[in-house]
């Protein structure tokens, strides 16, 4: 395996993570095909222990719904996954909560795209994904993989209706590990604040985030409406012509329609 191109604080985050997660360990790849899969792997043979993986480059990555992730070369994009047995009283908002520890810890400007994405000017920063190995019930323990792929650094979008944005956009020096440790903690923090109380108590700090309130958008299946913002449980509310409707499933994605000009 190829030496690392970047200085990564391992014991700095083991420290920063231990009153959240103790026992957290923190490994550093030069590359792997994905933190997340290997995590899931790893759980399904049985290996349940905190870890916080980090890769400098993934030749497999992906996001929601099987979608690749573009994760560039080391350096331009911080991407890691985080372990962890979880046992929430709800799971619903799971990934609202992660989007709003990493956008909080990260810059004010940061907007919140529902699901699970961070936004800057429109634009896409960071994607979340969230995966889970075990059997039982809702309340459950099951040892939960929370990965992201942050962008430090411009990347080629010229694939891309849009072109993702970065974070050295506000945060000029930032590099992936400083901005590893800006998040660690806080996130280790927020899934155990979320497995205490649930999304309910994030959801307004949500909102005051969200990149979609006020705005129309098309859901996947064709239904227009404005965007009212996140409820309790971490669904979409939208306002359609049939009425409020609460987006709660992964398997719709929510785009926004281009505004009216002269609009916001």
């Amino acid at each position: 395996m190829s030496a690392h191109l970047l200085s990564w604080p391992v014991a700095a985050l083991t420290k920063a993570l231990a009153p959240h997660l103790p026992g957290c360990g923190v490994e550093v790849v030069a590359e792997i095909d994905s933190t997340n899969s290997e995590l899931m792997r790893r759980a399904r043979a049985g290996r349940a222990a905190p870890v916080l993986l980090v890769a400098e480059t993934q030749s497999a990555a992906h996001g929601r719904l099987g979608r690749s992730w573009q994760g560039g070369v080391a350096g331009s994009a911080l991407t890691c996954s985080l372990g962890l047995p979880l046992t929430p009283r709800n799971w619903s908002g799971l990934s609202l909560a992660v989007g709003l520890a990493l956008a909080e810890a990260l810059h004010p400007d940061i907007r919140l795209k529902w699901p699970n994405d961070l936004w800057w000017q429109g634009r896409k920063l960071a994607g979340i994904l969230v995966e889970t190995a075990g059997a039982g019930g809702a309340q459950a323990a099951r040892y939960t993989v929370i990965g992201f792929g942050l962008n430090l650094a411009p990347l080629d979008g010229a694939s891309l209706s849009t072109p993702p944005a970065w974070l050295q956009a506000l945060l000029p020096d930032i590099d992936a590990p400083g901005a590893l440790m800006r998040v660690a903690a806080p996130l280790a923090w927020a899934l155990r604040v979320f497995e205490q109380e649930g999304f309910a108590p994030l959801a307004g700090r949500f909102n005051a985030r969200c990149a979609l309130a006020g705005q129309t958008v098309r859901l996947s299946d064709g239904v227009e409406g404005a965007a009212l913002g996140v409820g309790p449980d971490g669904a979409l509310r939208v306002r359609t012509a049939a009425g409020l409707r609460e987006v709660t499933s992964a398997e719709i994605s929510v785009r926004p329609l281009p505004q009216p000009e002269g609009g916001r």
